[in-house]
C-alpha cells in the first residue's frame, strides 16, 4: 500500500515533467522552422488547436468547446462506472448462490431438456473455472516478467507496477496499455530514456504473453478457438462498449461450450437426412 500511495504522489510530477518536455520540444521545432522560440504556440494556432490570431472570442469558444468535451467525458466515465458496479454486484450475488440461480435458469427450459441443460451449465462452470485458472497463470507470468525487467532497469516501486501489470492483464487489449502508463511516468522522473526503455520492455512482455504464454496456457486449460475469441470481443464491444470487452472472454468460453454441446452434439449429430423416394437401399 505504501508503494501505491507513493505512485499516486509521483503521477502529477511526471505529468508536469512530460508537459515541460513537450513544450521544450515544440520550442526547438519552432526555432528551426520559424527562426524564433515561442514555445510552439504559433504552430498550435496554425493547426487550429488554439484561437490565436482570431481574437479573444475565438479563444473563449475554444475553451467552451473543450469544457463541453470534458463534461461529456466525465458523463461517459460515470456511466461506465455505474455499469461496472452493477455487473460486479450481480456477479457477487450469483457467485454467492450459484446453484439456486442455475436452477432458476433451468426452469426456463422445456421439461424434456432440463436434465441435459443442467449438464451443459455444469460444463460451462467447469470451463469458466479452467479459464480463470489460465488467466491467473498468465497474469502471474506477466507480473513476474515486468518485475524482473523493471528491476534490471532500476525503476522504482517495482512491486506496485508488477501487481498492476498482473491485475490489468485480465482486461483484454486495454489493460496492458493502461499498465504501461504508471511505470513510464515513474521512470520519466529519473530520465527520459528510461521511460522509453520501460515502453520497450512492456511491448516485449505483452507480445510474449499474447503469442506464447496465453496460447500455451489456454490450450492446456481448455481448447478456446482464437477466431471465436476475436469475434466475441468485437461483437460484445460493439453491443456493450468497454464493459462488453471485459466480459467478452468469459462469455466466449460459455458460448463455445453451448455450441459444442447443444448445437453440435444435441442437434446436428443425431440428425439424419431422409432417404429420397425411389432411392436404392
Amino acid at each position: 500500500m505504501e508503494q501505491f500511495g507513493e505512485l499516486l504522489q509521483k503521477l502529477p510530477a511526471a505529468a508536469r515533467l512530460l508537459l515541460s518536455l513537450v513544450r521544450q520540444s515544440m520550442a526547438s521545432v519552432s526555432q528551426m522552422l520559424y527562426g524564433r522560440s515561442d514555445g510552439g504556440f504559433t504552430m498550435l494556432s496554425q493547426l487550429g488547436l488554439t484561437g490565436v490570431g482570431e481574437g479573444a472570442p475565438a479563444l473563449g469558444s475554444s475553451l467552451g468547446a473543450g469544457a463541453l468535451r470534458l463534461v461529456g467525458l466525465a458523463g461517459n466515465l460515470g456511466s461506465g462506472l455505474v455499469q461496472l458496479l452493477f455487473v460486479l454486484a450481480v456477479s457477487l450475488m450469483i457467485a454467492a448462490q450459484p446453484v439456486a440461480y442455475r436452477e432458476v435458469a433451468i426452469l426456463l427450459v422445456p421439461s424434456f431438456y432440463r436434465r441435459r441443460a443442467r449438464q451443459v451449465l455444469v460444463l460451462c462452470g467447469e470451463a469458466l473455472s479452467a479459464w480463470m485458472g489460465g488467466v491467473l497463470i498468465s497474469s502471474v507470468c506477466v507480473g513476474l516478467l515486468a518485475a524482473i525487467g523493471l528491476s534490471l532497469l532500476g525503476v522504482k516501486l517495482v512491486a506496485a507496477h508488477a501487481l498492476l501489470a498482473g491485475l490489468l492483464n485480465v482486461i483484454p487489449n486495454v489493460g496492458p496499455t493502461l499498465s504501461t502508463v504508471f511505470p513510464m511516468a515513474v521512470a520519466l522522473l529519473d530520465a527520459p530514456w528510461k521511460a522509453l526503455a520501460v515502453l520497450g520492455l512492456y511491448v516485449a512482455v505483452q507480445n510474449l504473453e499474447s503469442y506464447v504464454i496465453t496460447p500455451s496456457v489456454m490450450h492446456h486449460q481448455l481448447r478456446l478457438l482464437p477466431g471465436l475469441t476475436l469475434c466475441a470481443q468485437f461483437l460484445f464491444t460493439v453491443l456493450f462498449g468497454p464493459l462488453g470487452l471485459l466480459l467478452a472472454l468469459p462469455l466466449a468460453v460459455c458460448l463455445q461450450v453451448i455450441l459444442r454441446e447443444v448445437v453440435i452434439r444435441d442437434i446436428l449429430e443425431p440428425w439424419k437426412p431422409r432417404r429420397f423416394i425411389g432411392a436404392s437401399s
